[in-house]
C-alpha cells in the first residue's frame, strides 16, 4: 500500500483504517472522534483569536467588544458594533467570508470518523470504472 507503514496501526487517532482492515474498536473510535472534535475547536479558537485582534486593532475596539464582535461573526450572526474605519470594513468582510470557509472545514473536521465509520461499515467503493 503505498504511503502506509505496516507497523501502523491504530496507534494515532487521526489515521483512518483502510478498507481491507477491520472496523476500528468502539473506544478507539470515540478517542478518534475527541481527537477531531479537539482540532476543530483549536482551529475554533485560532479564527476566534484572529477575529479578536482585527476588531481590536482596525477598529480599536476594547478587548471585550472586539471579541464580541468576533464571535457574532464567526457564530454568523454579524457584528454588534458598526464598522467604521476603512480598515475596520475591510478587516471585518474579510474576516465574514473567512469565517464562513472556517464553518464548513470545522464542520468537516468534526463530521469525518462518522461518515468514515459508516462508509468503511456498509463497505462502499463508489462507481466502477
Amino acid at each position: 500500500m503505498i504511503g502506509r507503514r505496516p507497523d501502523m496501526r491504530y496507534n494515532t487517532p487521526m489515521r483512518y483504517e483502510h478498507k481491507t482492515e477491520p472496523l476500528l474498536p468502539f473506544r478507539r473510535f470515540i478517542a478518534r472522534l475527541m481527537a477531531h472534535f479537539s482540532a476543530g475547536l483549536l482551529v475554533i479558537a485560532g479564527s476566534l483569536g484572529l477575529g479578536v485582534l482585527g476588531y481590536h486593532h482596525f477598529e480599536r475596539l476594547p478587548w471585550l467588544d472586539a471579541l464580541l464582535n468576533a464571535s457574532m461573526i464567526l457564530g454568523g450572526m454579524g457584528p454588534v458594533d458598526p464598522v467604521r474605519s476603512t480598515g475596520g470594513k475591510a478587516f471585518a468582510s474579510g474576516y465574514a467570508l473567512f469565517s464562513g470557509v472556517v464553518f464548513l472545514v470545522v464542520a468537516g473536521i468534526i463530521m469525518a470518523p462518522a461518515v468514515h465509520r459508516l462508509l468503511h461499515r456498509l463497505h462502499f467503493e463508489g462507481r466502477p470504472r
